[in-house]
Parts: C-alpha cells; sequence; structure tokens
C-alpha cells in the first residue's frame, strides 16, 4: 500500500535509503527466534501450524497454532510489541513509533480478548526468551487445553 502511493507519488514511506533498506529487512515470519522456537518445540513431538489464524473470519496470524487443542502462540518482537526488558525508544520521528507500538499493544490484548472468549489458550513469547524455556511453556499449555478438552 505504501509502495503504491510511493509510485503515484514518486516519494519514499522512508526518512531515508537506510531507513527503507533496513525496513523492508524486517521479516514477518521466519525470524531467527521464530525458528528457534518452532525447532524447541518440534523437538517435544509436538506438530503444529504456522503462521495460521487460530479464527479464520478474525484477520490475526499466530506464529504457532494448535488447532485441535486450540492454543495460539505468538512470537513478539521486544521493539515491536514494547518489551518491558528490551524495548528502546526510537531516536528519529519518536511519537510516530511509540504511537505505533501503543497500537501494537492494544491490538495485541484485543487478539488475545478475542481468542479466550472463541475458548483458546494464547501464549505470549517475547523474542528475547530463552526458546528451550518457551517450548516448555508451550507444552504445559497444550497439555492442559488437551487435558480440559478430555474432560469436557
Amino acid at each position: 500500500m505504501a509502495e503504491d502511493a510511493e509510485r503515484r507519488t514518486g516519494e519514499s514511506w522512508a526518512s531515508t535509503e537506510a531507513v527503507r533498506a533496513s525496513m523492508r529487512a524486517n521479516r514477518s515470519r521466519d525470524t531467527g527466534p521464530e525458528l528457534a522456537l518452532r525447532r524447541a518445540v518440534h523437538a517435544r513431538g509436538m506438530r503444529y501450524r504456522v503462521s495460521a489464524r487460530p479464527i479464520k473470519e478474525l484477520r490475526r496470524t499466530a506464529d504457532l497454532v494448535f488447532t485441535r487443542a486450540k492454543v495460539a502462540v505468538f512470537l513478539d518482537g521486544c521493539f515491536w510489541h514494547g518489551c518491558p526488558e528490551h524495548h528502546t525508544v526510537a531516536v528519529r520521528h519518536g511519537a510516530y513509533w511509540a504511537a505505533k507500538v501503543e497500537r501494537n499493544r492494544t491490538r495485541d490484548a484485543d487478539t488475545n480478548r478475542r481468542l479466550e472468549e472463541a475458548g483458546w489458550t494464547v501464549v505470549r513469547v517475547w523474542e528475547h526468551e530463552d526458546p528451550v524455556a518457551a517450548a516448555s511453556r508451550v507444552e504445559s499449555a497444550v497439555a492442559r487445553a488437551r487435558g480440559a478438552a478430555a474432560d469436557a
């Protein structure tokens, strides 16, 4: 969408070419922390869907989805989601980025609420977390969800 506007106006959406290159290099999936988490979860014998919508009608994509257990795992980047430990304030365009991070946090809370209302368990993992420890949390959440489903 921004690139469409750029083609029409001839102006870049980025403040500099370096910023543009950096922003274009940001991946939405298959990041290093995500791959490490997926390997750790897979090593535990767990199988999952990658980058899937837990609820088809809801335009929110989870990084790992355990469909039968109804567990959605989101791996959140420290900068983009405002990690209380590692979030840094942007030097350039600080007000814009602060508002962007706040919108992301609001959307994350809304996603959690909507999924939980639909009977899903949500697991949020920060990118800086140890993938093996995070995989343990995911495994526990899936086991609890499967146990609850068996009891129902």
